[in-house]
């Protein structure tokens, strides 16, 4: 089989602003089928292989269904149960199980692992999640804020709490798509800017307070204090976070029409109230949802290029 050229979904940098407004209008018209019970199957008899280091529920659920609906079928694959858990190489490995599908996606730890894995595969990566990135989540966000209060260009998104893969991955996005985030941490888990490129320190600025950081924001947004593989800090955090739970008064500070959102699961009482989490302005279902719609759109578009139809 003739090599071809190969575009891979690592993390949000990897497509250009002119690709995201394709994505999210594809992304659209894809969820319109969906609401319309229309068969729409362009990627028949293709296989995605999923691959698991870290467990899921959201990411695992959305790419099987999503590449069910497009007319494709899923492998599910754990590193407990595969040679991967018994230390084949990452590069071997990659070799073998891009010769038998046509579209990966990874969830694991380390985004060099990923990076590994992409660089010795014949068919499109995609990040389903890392230390370091999560482009997918970002997407599906940024849909969902598209589709309840138009362009994402030029708004502002406050963030409140960790500065883990959801933050790094949300400045990429203001950077690539023209909108600002301003960012409260706790003392001792802040920003490492090194981690960014540094044409994006104009996308984002930070505050000390995190009511501050709501000022004026169109989207709220948050994450769990304690991300997959931080177990052991549990306690630590809780009292190091007490302070950055987004609850009604933050929402108070942000415009009247802000969007509330959180990738999940969630943790009500800690990260954010259960009143903001299960109130109006919350949007955290229909962003649940979206994952299925924008990785449909992002899986055809890698093996398929844009579409009209």
């Amino acid at each position: 089989m003739a090599q071809k050229n190969i575009r891979h979904y690592l993390q949000f940098k990897d497509l250009t602003r002119d690709e995201y407004d394709y994505l999210l209008d594809r992304s659209r018209i894809l969820k319109q089928k969906f609401k319309n019970y229309e068969t729409y199957h362009p990627l028949h008899d293709r296989t995605l292989a999923m691959i698991f280091e870290k467990n899921s529920t959201r990411t695992r659920l959305s790419f099987e269904a999503g590449i069910h609906q497009l007319g494709g079928h899923a492998v599910f694959m754990s590193t407990r149960d595969t040679q991967l858990g018994r230390g084949e190489p990452i590069e071997d490995a990659a070799q073998v199980i891009s010769r038998m599908t046509d579209i990966i996606m990874i969830r694991t730890f380390g985004q060099d692992i990923l990076r590994r894995f992409a660089d010795n595969s014949r068919v499109p990566v995609i990040n389903g999640l890392t230390n370091e990135n999560h482009p997918c989540q970002v997407l599906a966000d940024i849909f969902t804020f598209y589709e309840q209060r138009g362009p994402i260009a030029g708004k502002t998104v406050a963030w409140v709490g960790d500065a883990n893969n959801m933050l790094y991955t949300w400045i990429e996005a203001a950077h690539i798509l023209g909108f600002k985030v301003k960012l409260s941490t706790p003392a001792g888990y802040a920003l490492d800017p090194a981690m960014l490129d540094p044409d994006a320190r104009d996308a984002y600025e930070v505050f000390a307070d995190p009511r501050e950081a709501c000022d004026g924001a169109d989207l709220v947004t948050t994450d769990v204090w304690t991300s997959m593989g931080f177990e052991q800090e549990n306690e630590v955090r809780k009292k190091a976070f007490a302070n950055w739970c987004v609850d009604a008064g933050m929402m108070a500070r942000a415009r009247p029409e802000a969007l509330f959102m959180h990738c999940l699961p969630a943790h009500r009482g800690e990260e954010v109230s259960a009143d903001v989490i299960d109130g109006p302005q919350s949007v955290v279902w229909d962003e649940a949802e979206n994952r299925l719609h924008v990785q449909k759109a992002l899986m055809e578009f890698l093996l398929l290029g844009r579409v009209s139809h």
